[in-house]
């Protein structure tokens, strides 16, 4: 039955490299393959030679008379939008394509712009079924490419940072967030957030910052100092500084964005984007990807929400394991947001089970129970 389900299951073929690899084989009828944006002109010679059966052809390029060559094969072309179906994760260079710190107003004729204003043109909730459709198809992609991106990483080493999005560049709690994250993935954890500004950005630029001295992230931290929060009008260009001044040293970090809230301009100081259309795939999803732990740092009601969200996984075991929830400012979360106190509560009288909680104003400590819980069978 295994091997069946082996022999069922669709190879998918996601570069023209990969492509060219597979049509340089001598078999002749290709059976079950899921061909994802790759370019088949390039190679039509080769490519005319096979025959097709039960494959899937989303957004190639194909010549003519190609698919007289095919049986029971599935063809879902470029629906025409201002988006496609990327087989790959965005990087900051794909998504700002278009984009210069040094040109006022270019961010409206960048990719991401683009997209945004076809976004607001269409209606966030569109009800046009071509629209619908294409967003789903471009989600469905972004979710299969994250797939296999996180298939790399252990999974008790990917860690979610939540937190507000208007966190000043200036505050205590923003730098504390960026020494973190730097120190967690230089001892090898991916770091995962939400992809914009605050809290989010601040985990990206310590990831950013991995592997190089204190020098030259208190230089960073200056260079980010110019705008305070993601409506001032540096905010953008002097995250690009910092990418351009301090190239990365191999260091990863994962930004998960959405087009819904557009207006928060994507940190490109996260060297993979999965943005979404679909706001309620990429929030379940962070939490759900976050099995190595979640970190929680000042924030509001979205904050909240994710925390108990969170809760609810960890109470049910739904993916298997306890992911650690660490509180991040004792005093914001026992007196600004009393939070701590009704969670400890709810824990005391059995209504939560399963919670493995810390709150701290150390990063030492957020960092041994993370390490302490990623080495756990």
């Amino acid at each position: 039955m295994v091997q069946k389900d082996m022999r069922d299951r669709y190879r998918q073929i996601k570069s023209d490299t990969e492509l060219a690899q597979l049509l340089d084989q001598p078999e002749l009828e290709l059976r079950r393959f899921a061909f994802h944006n790759v370019d088949f002109l390039e190679v039509s010679e080769l490519a005319m030679r096979h025959f097709y059966r039960e494959c899937l052809f989303l957004s190639c390029r194909l010549p003519m008379g190609f698919k007289r060559q095919s049986k029971d094969c599935l063809y879902l072309p470029n629906m025409g939008e201002a988006f496609g179906f990327p087989n790959h994760l965005y990087s900051a260079e794909e998504l700002y394509d278009g984009y210069s710190p040094d040109q006022q107003g270019s961010y409206e004729k960048c990719y991401d712009g683009r997209v945004y204003r076809h976004y607001l043109k269409k209606g966030k909730y569109a009800t046009d079924i071509k629209e619908t459709l294409a967003r789903t198809l471009h989600d469905h992609s972004i979710s299969d490419c994250l797939q296999d991106y996180l298939s790399r990483f252990e999974k008790r080493r990917l860690v979610g940072v939540m937190g507000g999005h208007s966190l000043s560049r200036h505050d205590t709690a923003y730098t504390q967030v960026v020494r973190l994250s730097k120190r967690l993935t230089e001892a090898g954890f991916l770091m995962i957030t939400g992809g914009g500004p605050g809290a989010m950005e601040a985990t990206h630029l310590g990831a950013w910052m991995a592997g190089r001295s204190e020098e030259e992230l208190q230089q960073a931290l200056s260079i980010m100092s110019a705008a305070s929060v993601y409506t001032d009008s540096l905010w953008l260009p002097t995250a690009w500084q910092v990418r351009n001044q301090f190239p990365n040293l191999g260091y990863e970090s994962l930004g998960i964005p959405t087009w819904l809230y557009g207006h928060e301009p994507s940190t490109p100081l996260a060297t993979h984007i999965a943005k979404y259309f679909d706001n309620s795939i990429r929030e379940d999803g962070i939490l759900s990807i976050a099995r190595g732990g979640v970190i929680y740092t000042p924030g509001s009601a979205g904050t909240l929400q994710e925390i108990f969200q969170e809760a609810v996984q960890n109470h049910y075991l739904t993916f298997g394991n306890v992911a650690p929830m660490i509180f991040m400012g004792k005093k914001f979360w026992t007196e600004e947001v009393p939070v701590w106190p009704l969670v400890m509560n709810l824990v005391e009288n059995g209504k939560y089970k399963n919670l493995s909680l810390c709150l701290t104003d150390e990063l030492g400590e957020a960092e041994r129970v993370l390490e302490q819980s990623s080495i756990r069978t």
